[in-house]
């Protein structure tokens, strides 16, 4: 462990007692979460339910993937129902929630545990890691919360939680391997309520910009407490600058009203999903390479920012517009809702339809 990492370094980090008691009372009603006294009572946590949610609130929030979960639980209740269906019907209800590489990996892993596991996920989180789009912290979360597999759970508010309770003086993903060694000598035998419980500390009493350190069970073993302001911690890395891409997008508009769509590529960036066609995305534009001649015209800009690059589009529309050449096909209005269109997409349709 680097010297002078943490403020706190003897005995336990904190009680994971007091934890679990705080967590009994206090747990948030989450619509893939079992609470406490119904686990009490001996209902189990559904791995299918765990699963989707621990995939959907990857660098999402509870409250964008609340309405996705209980549409797609309504639709594919079981994994058996999510691996029958089509993918661009699971695109296209994941359409606006990001990163889709997710949604396909979804939609893989489903099929493995069907075809190959029998409908049934593994228990340990070293056997989850086999499935497509499953990593560490996901199984260790999958693994816990199911099977009480006692293994350390580490998202982004267990860090903070555990930032502020060491005092972590380095950014925390600069030390994920020494905060799992602490985690991993606390976890109880109720490991799956202790994740939660964790989790749920830092999304409530110890959230980013805000500290409730009087009601938090884990204040008598906090290095950050007597601070005057223990949101200091987590300690941030330095941001790299995120470069610009810049490109053309085309929306071709029948006289009908019908837009027409493209799939995307198999690979790279929003592989498979819907859009209009674009140019390259590029450090400079260049002038527009218009998919079909006409009397096109300009309706502004949109920007989108990914995670690793921000994207500014020139939109131009063209109204009457023939049959392009080229794979795609004509969506009228009242059914662009149903199409598998990222952000991104929706952004620029709504400045061409403005």
């Amino acid at each position: 462990m680097t010297q002078g990492m943490f403020v706190k370094k003897t005995g336990p980090a904190f009680s994971a007692e007091a934890l679990l008691e705080w967590y009994d009372r206090h747990a948030r009603s989450l619509p893939w979460r079992v609470m406490p006294a119904a686990r009490r009572a001996g209902e189990k946590p559904d791995p299918y339910r765990v699963w989707l949610s621990e995939i959907m609130l990857q660098q999402t929030t509870i409250v964008a993937a609340r309405d996705y979960f209980l549409d797609f639980t309504r639709r594919w209740p079981s994994v058996a129902d999510l691996a029958a269906a089509p993918l661009d019907d699971v695109l296209a209800r994941w359409a606006g929630l990001g990163y889709y590489a997710r949604a396909r990996n979804l939609h893989a892993a489903a099929k493995v545990v069907t075809e190959k596991l029998g409908g049934v996920f593994p228990e340990t989180s070293a056997e989850l890691e086999t499935l497509p789009g499953i990593g560490p912290y996901t199984a260790a979360a999958i693994a816990a919360i199911c099977h009480d597999e006692r293994v350390p759970v580490i998202d982004g508010n267990v860090e903070r939680v555990l930032s502020r309770v060491l005092r972590l003086e380095n950014p925390p993903r600069e030390a994920k391997p020494e905060l799992r060694k602490v985690l991993a000598g606390i976890v109880p035998e109720r490991a799956g309520d202790f994740a939660q419980a964790l989790m749920d500390l830092g999304a409530t009493l110890c959230a980013p910009r805000s500290t409730a350190c009087a009601l938090c069970p884990l204040q008598p073993d906090c290095a950050a407490t007597d601070l005057p302001d223990p949101t200091v911690y987590p300690r941030k890395p330095e941001k790299a600058e995120r470069p610009t891409r810049r490109g053309h997008a085309y929306v071709l508009i029948r006289n009908d009203g019908a837009i027409w769509l493209v799939q995307r590529p198999d690979k790279g960036l929003l592989a498979k999903m819907t859009g209009v066609p674009v140019s390259e995305w590029a450090a400079a534009s260049g002038a527009p390479d218009y998919p079909v001649a006409g009397d096109w015209r300009k309706a502004g800009e949109v920007v989108h920012v990914f995670t690793h690059f921000r994207l500014e589009l020139a939109v131009w529309v063209l109204g009457d517009a023939p049959d392009p050449a080229g794979k795609g096909w004509w969506s009228p209005p009242g059914q662009l809702g149903d199409e598998a269109l990222p952000s991104v997409f929706r952004k620029v349709l709504a400045s061409a339809l403005a």
